[in-house]
């Protein structure tokens, strides 16, 4: 059975094969943007429902 580090191999090799060694830093650096904006999604989302309970135990 494979240990985690044999599966990282594999899983890096694989996406060195398919998307190539220059276009990994690339992919990247998306995937790093994608999150940053879907943390920002989340905090905002977080908020507006917070500020709208707030709102709804003022009108009680």
């Amino acid at each position: 059975m494979p240990g985690i580090n044999e599966i990282l191999v594999i899983v890096v090799l694989a996406a060195v094969v398919i998307f190539g060694a220059k276009k990994i830093p690339e992919l990247a650096k998306t995937f790093g943007k994608a999150k940053s904006e879907f943390e920002k999604g989340k905090i905002e989302g977080e908020k507006e429902l917070n500020d709208f309970k707030n709102k709804e135990k003022k009108l009680d």
